[in-house]
């Protein structure tokens, strides 16, 4: 039986970008077909919603690509009864997806109409394990803390503070991009014990800077 087109697109979104580009997590794969990917993209870009690319969402914000989202989660390993701390809500996908994994997600966002737009796009998918705050996490986001995992969905210059890893649990992962255009590295930051962290360098890529992130230390004449 051949699949209807919308499926057909996310079929080949998943074989075409996702496992070319070292996502073979069947929990992964298993979950980019079961949550609509075409139910969180604006509007306008409806058509695009299974492309390899980032999507405008307004604000000089974008959308992750999709295989960007995928290998997140893949790298995350994220358990059934995990607290997660997501930095930048945006379309709410990636929120969705997180949800889906984790016990519960605490997802912060600057701009209160991404958040609203969000929170209405997670109820229609009937996902309700979210709490959506308007907020700037750039500097980390302790009040609900601790976390399991913390995620930020745009790059920061310099590798997160110490306040910010201060706020995972014990065995916590943190996933973030970190550096300037155009060499940028995707680290995962594991909490050994309370005072020791193993860093691994993941790949390397290049993403949209995160609002209001410190700013590397510039020498002056």
């Amino acid at each position: 039986m051949s699949l209807q087109p919308i499926e057909q697109a996310r079929f080949n979104m998943i074989e075409q970008q996702i496992r070319t580009w070292e996502v073979l997590d069947a929990k992964v794969l298993d979950l980019l077909m079961e949550v609509p990917r075409e139910a969180f993209v604006p509007s306008q870009y409806s058509g695009l919603a299974f492309a390899d690319l980032e999507i405008p969402l307004g604000s000089g914000q974008l959308m992750l690509a999709p295989k960007m989202e995928a290998r997140i989660l893949q790298a995350l390993e994220i358990k059934s009864t995990d607290k997660v701390l997501e930095i930048g809500t945006g379309s709410g996908y990636l929120t969705a997806l997180l949800a889906k994994q984790a016990k519960q997600v605490v997802s912060v966002e600057i701009n209160p109409e991404f958040s609203q737009t969000a929170a209405s796009r997670l109820a229609a998918q009937n996902i309700q394990n979210v709490t959506l705050v308007v907020g700037d996490a750039a500097r980390g986001w302790p009040a609900n803390g601790p976390y399991d995992v913390v995620v930020f969905t745009g790059s920061l210059p310099v590798a997160p503070s110490d306040e910010v890893l201060k706020t995972l649990t014990v065995g916590g992962r943190l996933f973030a991009v970190v550096g300037e255009a155009p060499v940028m590295e995707a680290v995962m930051i594991k909490k050994i014990s309370e005072a020791s962290f193993k860093r691994d360098v993941l790949f390397e890529t290049c993403l949209p800077t995160l609002i209001n992130t410190p700013q590397p230390q510039r020498f002056q004449f």
